[in-house]
C-alpha cells in the first residue's frame, strides 16, 4: 500500500466514489461523514498518511478540524476537496498549512498527484522525527560531565577553554570530548554542531567562536 487516506465528506456518493477510486489507486482508505468522526478516531501517525477534507461539512467545518489537527500536534497533511470555497477560506486553509485546495469535480490525475505530495511530505516529517528521536536518545546516554563538555563543544569552545571553565585539565577534556563523540556516534565536530541545531540547542545562525 503506498499510503493511507482519510476521506471526510458528508456527502455518502461522494465518499464512495472517492473511496474506490482510492483503492484502486492502490491507496488504503478510511471514511469518514464529520470532522468530530475523525477526531473520535484520530491517526497514530505511524504510517504515511493524509486528510482529504471538505470546507463545509455540519458540526466542526473542513478548516476548524485543520485548525484542532495543529493544536493537537497532528503531522498529518491536510488537502482540502470542496464544492464551495471563497479567497478567505482558500487562504486561511493555506496559510494554516494545507498541503491543496481543490475543486469539486477533482479529476483523478489532479487527486493522484495532490496525495502523492502529502504523502511524501508525511514521510519526510516521520522520518525526520524519527532521526532527531534518535539524537536525543544519544544525547541522554551521556554523563552530566560528559553533556557540560558536548553543551561547550558546539559553542566552539576549544579543549583549554573549557577545561578552564569546568575547573579541569586539557587532558581531562580530551577523554570527555573523545567519549562524547563516540556516544554520539560522530567522526567530526561538524557533525556534532549539526546535531545540536537540529535538536536546537543551538542557532544555526550563531556565531561560533
Amino acid at each position: 500500500m503506498p499510503g493511507l487516506v482519510h476521506v471526510v465528506d458528508d456527502d455518502a456518493s461522494f465518499r464512495t466514489a472517492i473511496e474506490r477510486r482510492l483503492r484502486l489507486a492502490g491507496y488504503e482508505v478510511v471514511v469518514h461523514s464529520s470532522a468530530e468522526e475523525l477526531l473520535d478516531h484520530l491517526p497514530s501517525g505511524e504510517k504515511p498518511a493524509c486528510v482529504l477534507l471538505d470546507v463545509k461539512i455540519p458540526g466542526l467545518s473542513g478548516p476548524d478540524l485543520q485548525s484542532r489537527l495543529n493544536d493537537l500536534g497532528s503531522a498529518l497533511p491536510v488537502i482540502f476537496v470542496t464544492g464551495y470555497a471563497d479567497t478567505a477560506t482558500t487562504v486561511r486553509t493555506i496559510k494554516a498549512g494545507a498541503e491543496d485546495f481543490l475543486m469539486k469535480p477533482v479529476s483523478s490525475e489532479q487527486l493522484i498527484d495532490a496525495i502523492k505530495r502529502a504523502l511524501a511530505r508525511h514521510n519526510a516529517a516521520q522520518s525526520q522525527r524519527t532521526k532527531l528521536s534518535g539524537f536525543r536518545a544519544l544525547l541522554s546516554s551521556l554523563t552530566p560531565r560528559e553533556r557540560q563538555v558536548f553543551d561547550l563543544i558546539v559553542r566552539g569552545k576549544i579543549n583549554k577553554q573549557i577545561a578552564h571553565e569546568l575547573g579541569t585539565t586539557e587532558r581531562t577534556i580530551k577523554a570527555h570530548r573523545h567519549q562524547v563523540m563516540e556516544k554520539m556516534r560522530v567522526h567530526s565536530f561538524a557533525e556534532l554542531v549539526s546535531i545540536a541545531e537540529r535538536l536546537g540547542l543551538i542557532d544555526a545562525n550563531a556565531s561560533r567562536d
